[in-house]
């Protein structure tokens, strides 16, 4: 009977202790797959932070590029209606000089 006892304990023992470390593991697992996913988290967080800089880089070249390009063509319309000034003003002054020509033409004659 002692050693039936004994061999029980001993299987009980056995028993508990496989059953304690399947637990154990399980709990093991269980951290190293939260700690896993934190991880994940983190490095998705961390590349979308870095695509979300990307994007604010790329909209800061478009705008600049675009006030680039409206001052271009700021530039290019001065230019133009001074060019379109300067030859109006050409024009009129030729036809000034032609018509005081003509006047004095006529005063002589």
């Amino acid at each position: 009977m002692k050693k039936l006892l004994l061999s029980l304990a001993l299987v009980f023992a056995l028993a508990l202790t496989v059953t304690s470390c399947r637990d154990k593991k399980e709990a093991g697992d269980a951290v190293e797959d939260a700690t896993e996913a934190v991880e994940n988290a983190a490095d998705d967080a961390v590349e979308a932070a870095g695509d979300a800089v990307d994007a604010a880089g790329e909209a800061v070249e478009k705008a600049a590029d675009s006030v680039s390009d409206a001052v271009e063509g700021a530039v290019d319309s001065a230019k133009e209606t001074a060019g379109e000034a300067v030859d109006a003003a050409k024009d009129a002054a030729g036809e000034a000089v032609d018509k005081a020509a003509d006047a004095a033409k006529k005063a002589m004659n």
